[in-house]
């Protein structure tokens, strides 16, 4: 799984419509294109490629009249829609999904119901789980990596990689059960989204000839 789409898509639903550039520039606010393959290319690509699956709405609108080209702005259809939570309910359940893409379903963790958040994420736990439990069937942690000589070593990461993200994993969801963070259907909800002229401390520059779309 991609990271790309999901952000794509989260990004344009928080806006309810919005153009490439405004998607570009609040995915550099987050940090996307540090963390994740979110970079200008990348989500311009999506946003046409999306466009043409019938996940987007394209809606060509006219030019400013300081001049340029027409810009494009897109929305979600009902496949995008679903699409979404998809890509979004996938991210924070699969225990082995890239960081970035982690990172995006915890960006948009609360366009869920707290109660199904919970759920996903201790389905999370179980995975993780279970599969420390298989390699633990070939691999005794407490007897050292040394047992397998320095490929033992790729063994213990892999163990300790899957602690530390069941033990945070068990943090969020105590978090978000003591009440934290204002999650589907709570009431006014976070939108991490620059406004319309709003400056980008984060931007990496400004739109290069046709990045409009």
């Amino acid at each position: 799984m991609s990271a790309i789409r999901l952000l794509v898509l989260g990004a344009v639903r928080q806006h309810g419509r919005a153009h490439g550039y405004q998607i570009r520039n609040d995915l550099e606010f987050w940090g996307a294109h540090e963390w994740s393959n979110a970079k200008p290319g990348s989500i311009y690509h999506a946003l046409k490629q999306m466009a043409k699956q019938g996940e987007l709405l394209a809606h060509e609108v006219a030019p400013s009249t300081a001049g340029g080209p027409p810009r494009t702005e897109y929305e979600l259809t009902e496949a995008g829609t679903s699409e979404y939570f998809r890509l979004l309910r996938e991210s924070l359940v699969e225990y082995d999904q890239k960081m970035d893409v982690l990172s995006a379903g915890i960006g948009f963790i609360v366009d869920l119901p707290r109660a199904e958040a919970v759920d996903l994420l201790k389905e999370r736990v179980r995975a993780i789980e279970a599969w420390r439990a298989s390699v633990t069937e070939h691999y005794t942690p407490e007897d050292g990596p040394e047992q397998l000589g320095h490929i033992g070593e790729i063994m213990n990461m892999w163990i300790g990689q899957a602690d530390s993200g069941a033990e945070w994993t068990r943090g969020f969801i105590k978090r978000i059960e003591a009440g934290a963070y204002v999650f589907s259907g709570e009431g006014e909800p976070f939108f991490g989204v620059l406004a319309e002229g709003e400056e980008n401390p984060y931007a990496t520059g400004v739109p290069a000839e046709g990045d409009d779309d």
